[in-house]
């Protein structure tokens, strides 16, 4: 079992976080308790079937052709291939043509599963205006930076089309509406169980829960070496820089991939003994991995840990000065590499945040201020180094070719206070969110059931 460090910053990841797209294709889906959630090889059980089985006729259910018609909706392969191109350009990924087929089979899927929430959402006479999705729309080219024009331009780019973008807004904004309209008004959650979580907080104080994504590999005994190189092809690409997130959604088995294998905050005890020994050991910001667990491999990345009630080093609010030198275009690696140097040289002679700014001016560096950031919404290489800074020192230089390097001077701190309990409307929002999304993920398991679906 192996642990790297992700790769320090994403630009696209960053502004997808801004806004409620590309997060997962299934919408309104939840995370299942662990405790609870049935890996797909036990939940064969009740089939009652055969352990000498034999296939009568030679049938692939791995290979599905690119275009498919869901109750006379048509699904053309330019409808997946414009997805697949938008889902991976905005994100900068090149996929391997041996996982290309793959990826096509799980866009399907969701093109399918979005077909059916807006025929749903129709069927209960509620629809998405034309200016709702252009607001959508305009606020996602927002998040990247651009304008809806030049976001356009872009999408037609990278081989995809506006077109495609709209009908997943328009997914996602016709499901959220059933939902609120079928489902948000029969939630209840009494006062009695709302108190029976603060008595297991309570009772929980100065615990360790971690915030962790998983993506789950079934494998059967005879394919499980196969299974686990592919696990270690995955984490492989991860350190190149490509985000666990799509791996999660396209490739994990686990119906976490609806939300990018997100297990939210869990504690040990819920956890698959193997996966809690990995997470125990684990960093935030680090993958272990492959982990074999009951029915496949797993792979964990840790986004965040902390202690139940327990004040939090990384809460911590900061008063920082960011000094950046930006590299001219056209410089070889020699000439960053010795205008790195020269930075390094000037900064580690910063004496305290007064004379950051004449240092920045003797080369010519950018000098930012931010007086209120938390340690833990650093990216993860930064926080461990910052809990051990004093007032004054300034972090090693950081950066790369294209954004240039740059140091962090910790000018003051306000130390995180004890954390207090969720209050009773918080804790009752949460479970009936919860509630809400389990019982969209049976409708849209449903939906799927009683759908007429053709593969052309």
């Amino acid at each position: 079992m192996g642990k790297t460090k992700t790769p320090f910053g994403h630009r696209i990841a960053a502004a997808l976080a801004a806004g409620t797209l590309f997060a997962g294709y299934a919408v309104a889906q939840t995370v299942p308790d662990p405790a609870e959630e049935q890996r797909d090889v036990p939940a064969a059980a009740n089939l009652n079937l055969p352990q000498n089985l034999q296939i009568f006729g030679k049938v692939d259910p791995n290979i599905r052709k690119p275009t498919a018609i869901v109750n006379d909706a048509v699904i053309t392969g330019t409808d997946v291939d414009q997805r697949v191109n938008m889902v991976t350009g905005l994100r900068g990924i090149d996929v391997p043509d041996d996982q290309l087929d793959q990826l096509r089979l799980q866009v399907l899927r969701s093109i399918i599963d979005e077909t059916l929430q807006i025929q749903e959402a129709k069927n209960n006479d509620i629809t998405v205006t034309a200016a709702e999705i252009d607001q959508s729309f305009n606020r996602v080219a927002r998040n990247f930076n651009q304008t809806p024009e030049q976001f356009r331009q872009t999408l037609v780019q990278l081989g995809s089309s506006e077109r495609s973008l709209r009908r997943q807004i328009e997914g996602e904004l016709a499901w959220q509406r059933l939902l609120r309209r079928r489902v948000e008004p029969f939630v209840n959650v009494g006062d009695e169980e709302v108190k029976s979580i603060i008595a297991r907080l309570e009772a929980s104080k100065g615990s360790e829960e971690y915030h962790l994504k998983e993506i789950y590999l079934a494998a059967t005994p005879d394919k499980m070496d196969e299974v686990t190189q592919a696990a270690r092809t995955m984490i492989d690409r991860m350190r190149q820089g490509q985000p666990f997130e799509f791996f999660a959604r396209n490739f994990s088995d686990a119906t976490t991939r609806a939300v990018d294998g997100d297990l939210d905050w869990v504690r040990p005890a819920v956890l698959p003994a193997p996966l809690a020994t990995a997470a125990q050991e684990m960093q935030v910001g680090q993958i272990a991995g492959p982990i074999e667990v009951p029915g496949g491999i797993s792979i964990l990345y840790m986004v965040d840990k902390r202690q139940v009630l327990m004040a939090d080093p990384r809460d911590a609010r900061l008063s920082l000065r960011q000094l950046a030198l930006r590299f001219p275009a056209g410089l070889n690696q020699q000439q960053i590499a010795a205008r790195a140097e020269n930075f390094a040289k000037t900064t580690a002679a910063i004496q305290g945040c007064g004379n950051v700014n004449a240092v920045a001016q003797t080369i010519g560096a950018e000098v930012v201020d931010n007086d209120s950031i938390r340690v833990r919404d650093l990216p993860p290489q930064l926080q461990e180094i910052v809990l051990q800074m004093q007032i004054g020192q300034a972090t090693p230089p950081f950066g790369s070719p294209e954004e240039g390097v740059r140091v962090l001077v910790l000018c003051g701190r306000d130390d995180a206070r004890t954390a207090s309990l969720p209050s009773a409307d918080q804790i009752q929002q949460g479970l009936e969110q919860e509630r809400v999304n389990l019982r969209a993920q049976r409708m849209l398991r449903d939906l799927r059931r009683d759908a007429i679906v053709e593969y052309r």
